[in-house]
């Protein structure tokens, strides 16, 4: 558990707080947050949501997040359909996600179904995503301003204050190359040897990179490519999986471990 410690910022509350203390107030994503300021001017989007939908007005309170830890609470003071203000009364930075935890996924030909996944494993708290471009991988558009609303969109749903880093897709060739991670696991279909992904796989005190391939699942070569660069071979269970729910599974994987540790 985080201590607080509150700090004063131009006669505005600023305390730091574990990222799951905050009030269940309405809950909005604004990209740049002026720390120093004691008001601001909501975007039309929100704007438009908090008078015209949610029926807000003077006085009603709401939080902001710019999904960098930043919590902040602000009352409104002229609610205007397009140009909300509110006053801001509080700010609070929350402690960052305690451990590093990304998935390469392969990119599939349905955007659909790559999206789905990035919405869930948002939710669940994976900290990354890195797009992977693979020997079998159908290509499709990479929409990065689309997949960044849908990473919002799950940041707010879960209530959490760290958006998840979107990278751009990637070649499979380099993402086995980076230095980045404690830990790196491919999961793959063939029948080599392979470790089930458990807990007593998972060190909680590591940061993880975790590999899932496209529905023709990773060429023998890059599996090889792979376990060359220190990846360890793993197994998601004893059904064989589409690539977004491979993806989804080694989410809850991954997190799962994190929870056992904060409840310990």
């Amino acid at each position: 558990m985080h201590c607080f410690g509150i700090y004063s910022n131009h006669s505005i509350p600023f305390t730091f707080v574990p990222g799951h203390l905050f009030m269940n107030l309405p809950f909005f994503y604004t990209e740049n947050i002026d720390t120093a300021s004691k008001d601001m001017v909501l975007n039309e989007d929100n704007s438009r949501h908090v008078v015209g939908v949610l029926r807000m007005n003077t006085g009603g309170q709401m939080h902001l997040t710019d999904g960098k830890g930043h919590l902040l609470t602000a009352v409104i003071t002229d609610p205007n359909k397009k140009k909300c203000r509110v006053s801001i009364t509080g700010i609070q930075q929350t402690a960052p996600p305690e451990r590093k935890t990304a998935i390469g996924i392969s990119l599939v030909k349905n955007p659909v179904r790559f999206e789905w996944f990035l919405e869930k494993a948002t939710e669940i708290g994976i900290t990354a995503f890195f797009p992977l471009l693979c020997a079998r991988t159908e290509k499709q558009r990479f929409r990065p301003d689309r997949m960044k609303n849908i990473l919002v969109s799950a940041l707010l749903q879960s209530r959490q204050t760290w958006l998840p880093v979107l990278h751009e897709p990637v070649k499979f060739e380099k993402i086995v190359a980076q230095q980045e991670f404690d830990q790196k696991f491919i999961a793959h279909c063939t029948e080599d040897n392979k470790q089930n992904l458990s807990s007593g796989l998972i060190n909680p005190l590591h940061s993880q990179l975790l590999l899932i391939g496209p529905e023709g699942d990773f060429t023998t070569g890059e599996i090889a490519l792979a376990l060359q660069h220190q990846f360890v071979a793993v197994g998601l269970g004893e059904t064989r999986l589409r690539t977004e729910t491979a993806g989804l599974v080694a989410a809850v994987l991954l997190q799962q471990q994190q929870v056992h540790t904060n409840a310990s």
